[in-house]
């Protein structure tokens, strides 16, 4: 047996609202580790459909939309109104090479449905670099003690890598590729996830999100 307050000194509260919203609300809900780390993964797809993308309008008629209400018209049946939701972040990864109006309008409409089950409304790529990461909550204490009396920015102490450290990781390995240093490359690669960074390439470059 679990409260809410305790699962939330390990998960982030959008991790545990994905969760709950992922079970219809007469289902019950079963709790486990493993369920909640599959619940932080699929939330890191939706906002790595997110990343990048401008801010525009939503379009005022879609088909995606409809489903979504007539879902959630359907006894709130959350499960399947989340189901649209991985619909739209698919349809905006084919749209955003050739289609990049496109790709943004579904992009805030994506931001637009999830604001009414109070998900995805956090910059993307800072959600991706780790705040919806699982963190001991005495870990998460220590990491903003030594902040605040340090007044260091953009560390990560779990990962003990910052921000722009790994940045400059990555600098190097795109330029290790140049080179076509491919050992080295992979050596960057490896040390990055070891330290629990993984790495997404993609035609229009490196994108990057703790574990």
């Amino acid at each position: 047996f679990f409260t809410i307050r305790e699962v939330l000194k390990h998960y982030d509260p959008e991790v545990v609202r994905y969760f709950i919203l992922a079970s219809h609300y007469r289902s019950p809900l079963n709790y486990s580790d493993d369920s909640l780390e599959q619940a932080k993964s699929a939330l890191a797809r939706l906002y790595t459909a997110l990343k990048d993308l401008p801010e525009t309008a939503a379009p005022p008629n879609s088909d995606a939309a409809q489903r979504f209400f007539e879902a959630m018209d359907d006894d709130f049946n959350s499960p399947v109104a989340v189901s649209v939701l991985f619909d739209l972040a698919h349809a905006i990864n084919k749209a955003r090479i050739g289609e990049p109006e496109k790709a943004a309008a579904l992009g805030a409409l994506l931001r637009k449905l999830g604001r009414i089950l109070g998900i995805l409304q956090r910059d993307a790529g800072d959600s991706l670099k780790g705040r919806l990461g699982h963190q001991d909550v005495s870990v998460s204490a220590a990491t903003a003690e030594l902040k605040m009396s340090t007044h260091i920015a953009n560390v990560n102490v779990i990962s003990g890598l910052s921000d722009d450290e790994i940045e400059k990781l990555i600098e190097a390995r795109q330029a290790a590729r140049k080179a076509k240093d491919f050992k080295e490359s992979d050596r960057i690669r490896d040390e990055l996830k070891a330290q629990g960074v993984l790495l997404e390439d993609s035609k229009g470059g490196t994108t990057w999100r703790r574990q």
